[in-house]
C-alpha cells in the first residue's frame, strides 16, 4: 500500500483496535492445525509485503520522487515495510498491508502528467504481486516436471512456492479494490473527471468506513473470493499450457 502527503487522517486508534478484535476472534476460531498453517505462510507473507512496498517506492523514485529513497524505502528488508497491525491481520484474517509509502506527487519530473505518476505508484505493488506469483508458478511446475523422486527438501520447496503464489494472487487482487485506503482507489482514482475526484477527496473518510463495513461483515468475500480464484486459474493453467509447449 501507499499514500499521498494529502492530509487525509483518520483515528487509528479506533481502527487498529476493530482489527486487533478481528484477529483475535480468527484466532479464537482457529485449532492447532490453522495455528501451524498460519506459522508455514509467515515467510510467504514478509516476502509478498516487501516486494510490494518496494515496488511502491522503486516506482516512485524512478519518476523523479525521492521521499521513499530518503525515508529508506528502497529495500526488501522486511523490517522497514511492515506494519504491525497489517501483518498481524494478514496472518489471521488473510488481508492486510505494509507500511504505507509515503510519496510527493509534486517531486515527479516525469514528461507524463501528475496523474498519470500516481496511478503508476499504486500500481506498481499489486504488479508486483502478480509477477511473483507467476514466477513461483513457473518453479512450482519446473520442480514437478524436472526434479524427481520424492525429495523431503523439493516437497517442502514446492510446498512455499505453492504458498507464496496463492499469497501474492490474494495480495494483488485484494489491493485493486477501489476503495480507501487501498491502491485500487489511488489507480481508478485519477482516470475519473475533476469533479469526480474532488467528491472522492470530500468523503474520504466516508469511503474508508464502507471498505471496513464491507470487510468486517465478509461482502467484500463475495468479490475478493471469486476474482481471486479467478486469477489464481489464469495463472495456473497459463503457465500450464507454456510448459506444454515445450513437453
Amino acid at each position: 500500500m501507499m499514500f499521498f502527503n494529502t492530509g487525509y487522517g483518520l483515528n487509528k486508534n479506533i481502527i487498529y483496535g476493530i482489527l486487533i478484535i478481528l484477529a483475535v476472534l480468527a484466532l479464537y476460531n482457529m485449532g492447532p492445525q490453522g495455528i501451524a498453517d498460519i506459522l508455514l505462510t509467515l515467510p510467504a507473507v514478509l516476502l509478498a509485503i516487501s516486494f510490494h512496498e518496494f515496488a511502491h517506492a522503486n516506482a516512485a523514485d524512478k519518476l523523479g520522487d525521492t521521499t521513499p529513497r530518503n525515508q529508506g524505502r528502497l529495500t526488501l528488508n522486511p523490517i522497514k515495510h511492515l506494519d504491525f497491525t497489517g501483518f498481524i491481520l494478514m496472518m489471521f484474517t488473510h488481508i492486510g498491508w505494509g507500511k504505507p509509502v509515503q510519496i510527493n506527487p509534486n517531486n515527479f519530473n516525469s514528461n507524463k502528467s501528475r496523474a498519470f505518476c500516481e496511478s503508476m505508484v499504486a500500481l506498481a505493488g499489486p504488479l508486483m504481486n502478480f509477477f511473483l506469483a507467476i514466477v513461483s508458478v513457473i518453479a512450482l511446475f519446473a520442480l514437478d516436471t524436472f526434479v524427481k523422486g520424492n525429495i523431503a527438501f523439493i516437497k517442502k520447496l514446492s510446498n512455499f512456492f505453492y504458498l507464496f503464489s496463492i499469497v501474492n494472487i490474494g495480495l494483488g487482487v485484494f489491493n485493486l479494490i477501489p476503495l480507501p485506503p487501498l491502491d485500487g482507489e489511488k489507480i481508478f482514482r485519477n482516470l475519473l473527471p475533476y469533479n469526480v475526484k474532488e467528491w472522492l477527496a470530500v468523503n474520504y473518510y466516508t469511503l474508508y468506513w464502507v471498505f471496513m463495513i464491507l470487510w468486517m461483515f465478509g461482502i467484500l468475500d463475495y468479490v475478493v473470493t471469486p476474482l481471486t480464484h479467478g486469477a489464481t486459474t489464469l495463472i495456473y493453467s497459463g503457465v500450464a499450457a507454456l510448459f506444454s509447449l515445450f513437453l
